[in-house]
């Protein structure tokens, strides 16, 4: 019942739109054509001379002028409510029937001592989750734990020289809305970078990748003996807006 909801209630929303969309060009006439088609003309010739400073500007103009025009646009105004009202529903459905998972578990070659009772250590870590803030390693030397961490606004600077790593692969995962995410890495251990941004640029040691201005990429490398290590640090980082920065100490 849920997904057929889900179906008929997405084909009315596009099948709608798709009315508002020719109601809303009869109603304002070629102004609202002749807004769309400019910014994507500026769009078409920034991309086209992307190396020259005008290009930059062409670029960025039309997405600029693109985003007002669809933002005034009432059928842009229609769709956010459409989708608001979308997952009002699905969360009242999702408290009314949640769904059950039943795990079927065997005990088969389990002792029975250790199925009913199984001990659970608590470890430490490095970082706490924070909407706003600049976070740091310390200054002292501390253990490590492998960093899963979430951020909102701020920069995040970790420091492995301080710090001795377990063999196998030390992981280190960020996700940062806006901020600079800097990891200092010791001669000798070698890394591998799974980096994902909306904006932004990156620098992994001396080497900048192609794209210097990161514009909704994603970039993967790793150093020449990464495979073959005992110590090796796998850093994986998400950031809408920010710089990465991994550098030698």
């Amino acid at each position: 019942m849920l997904s057929k909801m889900k179906t008929d209630y997405m084909g009315w929303i596009f099948l709608i739109g798709i009315v508002l969309l020719f109601l809303e060009i009869s109603f304002k006439g070629g102004g609202l054509l002749f807004a769309l088609a400019f910014s994507i003309v500026l769009i078409y010739l920034g991309r086209k001379f992307t190396k020259r400073t005008i290009g930059t500007i062409f670029f960025f103009s039309g997405l600029i002028f693109l985003i007002i025009t669809v933002l005034n646009m009432f059928v842009f105004k229609f769709f956010l409510i459409a989708i608001l009202i979308y997952f009002l529903v699905l969360y009242y459905q999702s408290k009314k029937n949640p769904d059950w998972i039943n795990p079927i578990i065997t005990n088969e070659g389990l002792d029975e001592e250790r199925v009913h009772k199984e001990a659970l250590l608590k470890t430490g870590h490095l970082f706490h989750n924070k909407l706003f803030g600049h976070q740091q390693t310390g200054e002292q030397v501390y253990e490590w734990h492998s960093v899963n961490v979430q951020s909102g606004v701020g920069d995040t600077v970790i420091d492995l020289s301080r710090t001795i790593l377990p063999k196998g692969d030390a992981v280190i995962s960020l996700r940062n809305i806006v901020g600079n995410i800097t990891v200092l890495i010791p001669y000798g251990i070698e890394i591998r970078v799974h980096h994902s941004v909306v904006a932004g640029r990156a620098r992994i040691f001396e080497n900048k990748p192609e794209e210097s201005r990161v514009f909704n990429q994603i970039h993967s490398f790793q150093t020449e003996g990464f495979d073959e290590a005992d110590h090796k640090v796998h850093i994986i980082t998400s950031i809408l807006v920010g710089d990465l920065e991994v550098k030698r100490i």
